[in-house]
């Protein structure tokens, strides 16, 4: 007898786990370079915006203080804002004049979201709702549609990570405002029905920016000529000048630097160019950075010290900034 053949073993058919390729969620939790750069320069850009939040924030409150209002430093950011932008509108027209005349209806869609409807909403608000619930609403308008827009319109998805983060953010803002039960009046319900407004149309403003793919610098130019064009006459109508000529030159000159170049202008380019890094739905998440950058800010101004729990709530809030902004789109 001839002993028996060995038996034939064959090849696994299925690959080893290093030839096997890459699964998709794999593929999504490593970020390309260019992924990661334009991540880096969003996130810069969003820190600097709410900034400029926290910053003309705690001066709207400096010049309120010295003997000007609520109306008064709208005029000066609008009006400001607008002359330093007509330059950039006249190039733009020398450049290329048919683009105001093909997408005129986007350029009054952007001009109504964010120019002067926005800022009588923000500001009247004020009269009824009290400042503890503008830390608040508005910013939970912002963060929630912006997240619930972009998912109808841009399709950008929203996942466990994005709503926890966004979650956690609300948590934060309650914390920094201070806000409680005894003042949510009749009254106080229409300020922030009206902060809820404002913060939907700037969402609203975040994602016709994404979806026509606006030049940022462009758009603050339209929005900011827009304001220029109708809420300084009315102003001019019903106010006059003569408040703003009766402050201290130095709170003029300051609110025009602050409200007008700093906020004016920076506030909308910076906001529109961190929406063109990271879509309106991330984008939206740091504005709520903003009411705890002003207290840490009022400190040096005001001579505010801050709480414990608005230290704990700018925590919090940062917090969830990460989890809801890290998350690479789907």
């Amino acid at each position: 007898m001839t002993p028996a053949s060995p038996p034939l073993v064959l090849a696994p058919l299925v690959p080893l786990a290093a030839e096997r390729p890459a699964s998709p969620a794999a593929t999504r939790s490593a970020p390309t370079p260019a992924e990661r750069s334009t991540l880096l320069a969003g996130v810069a850009v969003g820190l600097l915006a709410a900034s400029i939040g926290a910053l003309y924030t705690v001066f709207a409150r400096w010049g309120i203080a010295h003997g000007l209002q609520s109306t008064d430093l709208t005029v000066l950011r609008f009006g400001v804002a607008g002359m330093l932008t007509l330059p950039v509108l006249w190039l733009a027209w020398r450049r290329d004049a048919a683009q105001f005349g093909t997408r005129w209806r986007v350029w009054l869609l952007i001009a109504l979201l964010a120019g002067t409807p926005f800022g009588l909403l923000m500001f009247g608000a004020l009269q009824f709702a009290p400042p503890s619930h503008a830390a608040v609403f508005p910013f939970t308008a912002m963060s929630v549609m912006g997240m619930v827009l972009g998912a109808v319109v841009l399709g950008e998805r929203l996942n466990l990570r994005k709503l926890t983060g966004i979650g956690v953010v609300l948590l934060g803002l309650v914390l920094v405002s201070g806000v409680d039960a005894a003042s949510f009046t009749a009254r106080a319900a229409l300020g922030d029905a009206m902060f809820v407004a404002a913060g939907t149309l700037w969402a609203g403003f975040g994602i016709v920016l994404r979806r026509h793919r606006l030049d940022p610098l462009l758009a603050t130019a339209v929005i900011s000529l827009s304001a220029l064009l109708t809420y300084v006459p009315v102003y001019a109508v019903a106010v006059g000048g003569e408040r703003l000529l009766s402050v201290a030159p130095q709170v003029l000159w300051t609110e025009v630097l602050v409200q007008g170049v700093i906020a004016g202008a920076g506030t909308l380019f910076t906001y529109a160019k961190m929406v063109s890094l990271l879509g309106p739905a991330r984008a939206a998440v740091f504005p709520a950075l903003a009411p705890g950058l002003a207290a840490l800010m009022a400190w040096p101004v005001l001579g505010h010290v801050p709480t414990v729990a608005e230290a704990l709530g700018l925590m919090v809030v940062m917090a969830g900034l990460v989890a809801a902004v890290t998350q690479r789109r789907g």
